[in-house]
């Protein structure tokens, strides 16, 4: 069996499910010749896992910085800096001083202080076993990490993205910073012999800037341990949940409140029997808009709970929301909630945006509606409705087909052919 060494970080380390890569890939690579050892740093969470972990230590970069100042690392720093400096304001000196710092600090990667301890790990693993060949991961300074093995073991180097590094369309930092990172990133991956990410469309980016190189589009992949069989009881009421994050100005929920707001009005939905649930970090500009909506007494934000709960209320909901980008020129954005969304099994409404790859999968797989407008969504919520007053519940209904629905298991399949032509 040839071997592999994956760089990255195993997280969620004791979740089957979790949305980043390492964790399955090291799982089921063995089914397809090939044997992982996995290099990450330091492991608080413990789980007994079928392959081999390598742990380094690791220091947090702007955590360093926070503690060597005195700051309470388990409340907001900037809060406790405008404090010391007795301000209130918001967009003041002191933001703008926050911000250009931590841009410096956070250079190229928050998790560059793992480098040195990766770097002196895996030098000295490579020196006494023979691996056929590199995986880098999440995050970026894995990449970085095994550009710098790669050029003192020559030993082929797959680079893995499952959001890209300059081209990020949820990139966070100005124009200056993009150049620096489009700089060290062509560096970085020059050496690599191919590059891996998750949708065409950012392929097509990762060709055109990496020319010459091998661009392969794996998509994100589900666990099929999470999978909603049987499925689970599902709620009375007419229950639309979301899960995870919410990028400001990328994804609206306003077009689906507003969608809400007119059914409720013209009485094609009672305010009694639909809700619409939240799991996740809250937002306050978000509790404002449902304010504004009038639809407090049906949505509601519930905050950040175990992952176990998330799943739990997937599978019981009769539709699971979807915000889709809503940058008309970015049609490669998957996120690794619409896998887990698949495994749950129930339908998906994806709101907003335009025709992209979300919309390709939900095509493929019969597993969801896109609409795009406030009407769309009105007259397909109203759809759904009917469904639910006259049966009860909405049904599932999709194309039971594994390899369009994307597990790990299928992932790690198509990344073993990439490993088996190049080593």
């Amino acid at each position: 069996m040839k071997r592999v060494l994956i760089i990255g970080y195993l997280h969620p380390l004791a979740r089957s499910g979790g949305s980043f890569r390492t964790l399955p890939l090291a799982k089921y690579l063995p089914e397809f010749g090939w044997e992982p050892t996995v290099l990450t740093p330091f492991l608080v969470e413990k789980a007994e896992l079928p392959f081999r972990i390598i742990e380094t230590p690791y220091r947090h970069t702007p955590g360093f910085w926070e503690k060597l100042f005195g700051f309470d690392l388990d409340k907001d720093i900037k809060g406790q800096v405008k404090e010391r400096f007795g301000t209130s304001l918001k967009n003041s000196l002191i933001d703008f001083i926050l911000a250009q710092g931590s841009k410096i600090i956070n250079y190229p990667d928050p998790h560059k202080g793992w480098r040195s301890f990766a770097l002196e790990a895996g030098s000295e693993l490579l020196k006494q076993e023979n691996f056929n060949a590199l995986i880098s991961c999440h995050p970026v300074i894995s990449h970085i990490i095994c550009s710098d093995l790669k050029d003192k073991f020559r030993i082929p180097w797959i680079a893995d993205f499952a959001d890209l590094w300059s081209q990020n369309p949820n990139y966070g930092y100005g124009f200056l910073r993009r150049m620096l990172d489009r700089r060290l990133e062509l560096k970085t991956l020059s050496d690599a012999e191919a590059v891996i990410t998750v949708s065409e469309p950012g392929a097509k980016k990762m060709r055109a800037l990496h020319k010459g190189c091998l661009v392969y589009t794996i998509t994100h992949g589900f666990s099929p341990a999470e999978v909603n069989i049987p499925p689970a009881k599902l709620t009375t009421k007419f229950t639309i949940t979301y899960t995870g994050s919410i990028y400001t100005r990328r994804q609206d929920p306003s077009k689906l409140f507003a969608a809400l707001q007119g059914l409720i009005f013209d009485k094609s939905v009672s305010s009694n029997e639909v809700e619409v649930l939240f799991y996740g970090k809250k937002y306050e500009w978000l509790q404002k808009q449902i304010e504004q909506y009038g639809l407090s007494n049906i949505v509601k934000q519930y905050g950040l709970v175990p992952r176990e709960t998330v799943l739990e209320k997937q599978r019981e909901s009769q539709l699971l929301l979807l915000l889709k980008w809503e940058d008309p020129k970015e049609r490669g954005v998957y996120t690794g909630k619409i896998f887990e969304y698949l495994a749950a099994r129930r339908p998906i409404l994806a709101t907003g945006g335009s025709d992209d790859v979300v919309s390709e999968l939900l095509g493929k797989t019969k597993a969801g509606t896109c609409a795009a407008t406030v009407d769309h969504i009105k007259n397909t919520l109203k759809e759904f409705y009917k469904e639910y007053k006259l049966k009860g519940e909405v049904i599932y209904r999709e194309e039971n087909s594994e390899e369009k629905k994307g597990s790990h298991r299928e992932m790690t399949r198509k990344f073993s052919e990439v490993l088996d032509q190049l080593a």
